[in-house]
């Protein structure tokens, strides 16, 4: 009697086919360079802005009384130096980068919920309540702000951070609102949406469970955004003056490093630190906001993989290709060199060989000849 033979190496192959292989790549691999890049810069800030405080070598507010301590470059004992006062500009850029984006941050926060609250409530419900949210919003929108905020912060009676982040928050809103609304009005006739409504659905709980969730990357890019704004205005109100100045900020160093005249001075190491910062931190943003951006749309995500042909990049935006022989690129001494090859000598007699209508110029005299 033939024995069968031990099925457990066919049933071991059978299940390592069944297995589905592991997802190599996680949600960081599938983020664009850009947004690597942002989220990084932005990451060492906030690692700056957490940790700052506490590894700060001096108090950013102590006022040195020797006059040999006042204007120093930096050295082992102050790496960025010292102001006028003798004040560690390194201790206040680390307390600054803290108190600019727990600003920022906030001032985000806020906005960004009025914005989905406005934008989503005037699209959804329509009628009425879209007119008179939508003529909010526009009234918003064409108010100067700069001017308006120099109104308001210079007539309060507290010019602390809080007057601050209540009134970029107020003004901050409008422009999320109509986006999000136009993004509300392209969701809310989608056959998912009537299907919520014909199962009896509350209106608020399709708002969030049905068309907010679908909205992420674009609330994501809004928030983005209003932290950029809420940082540049932010900064601009301290420089000129309208907000705590005895609170240190990014804005608030370049206050006092213009009223004290740094610049004229020659003081590069009081200036340039804190407007340093300010560029890198908005350059992360705009960098994470575009980031975003291709990561939500499809067509940007498409677009940005990039494919190479022939030693050229073709994006799938790009006219289809026609394929033919290219003709690679060479620098000067290499074409030189290329020229006394002996592929470029048998390519010459060939082209010369031929006349323009395909044919040698042997069979062409020899037809000539003929009567």
């Amino acid at each position: 009697m033939t024995a069968a033979p031990p099925l457990v190496a066919g049933a071991a192959a059978i299940t390592q086919e069944a297995t589905p292989a592991p997802q190599r790549l996680g949600q960081w691999h599938r983020l664009p360079t850009k947004a690597k890049v942002g989220a990084i810069t932005l990451g060492i800030f906030a690692l700056a802005g957490i940790i700052g405080p506490f590894v700060a070598p001096y108090d950013p507010s102590f006022t040195n009384p020797s006059p040999a301590l006042a204007m120093n470059a930096p050295s082992a004992a102050h790496l960025l130096g010292t102001t006028q006062s003798g004040q560690d500009v390194l201790s206040q850029l680390l307390s600054g980068i803290r108190l600019t984006l727990e600003l920022a941050l906030l001032v985000g926060a806020v906005a960004s919920v009025l914005s989905i609250l406005v934008g989503v409530t005037a699209a959804f419900l329509g009628g009425l309540w879209d007119d008179f949210l939508s003529l909010v919003s526009n009234v918003f929108l064409v108010i100067p702000s700069l001017p308006l905020l120099i109104l308001l912060l210079g007539y309060l009676p507290q010019k602390g951070q809080w007057a601050t982040i209540i009134v970029l928050s107020v003004l901050g809103w409008p422009w999320g609102a109509r986006v999000i609304r136009a993004q509300t009005m392209a969701i809310r006739n989608r056959d998912f949406v009537a299907a919520a409504r014909e199962t009896g659905e509350s209106t608020w709980r399709i708002i969030t469970v049905e068309i907010v969730p679908n909205e992420i990357s674009l609330i994501a890019a809004n928030f983005v955004n209003t932290v950029l704004y809420a940082i540049g205005a932010s900064v601009a109100l301290a420089f000129i003056g309208l907000a705590d100045v005895n609170s240190w900020s990014l804005g608030t160093m370049l206050y006092w490093a213009q009223s004290q005249q740094a610049l004229q001075l020659g003081a590069w190491w009081w200036f340039a630190p804190p407007g340093l910062a300010v560029a890198l931190i908005g350059t992360g943003l705009v960098l994470l906001n575009t980031g975003i951006d291709e990561l939500g749309n499809p067509r940007l995500r498409d677009a940005g993989r990039a494919n190479r042909i022939a030693g050229r990049h073709l994006r799938p935006a790009d006219p289809t290709p026609v394929l033919q022989q290219l003709p690679q690129s060479r620098g000067r001494l290499a074409g030189i060199a290329g020229s006394f090859s002996r592929t470029a000598l048998l390519e010459k007699r060939d082209s010369a060989a031929t006349t323009p209508f395909g044919m040698s110029q042997n069979s062409a005299s020899g037809k000539a000849d003929r009567p």
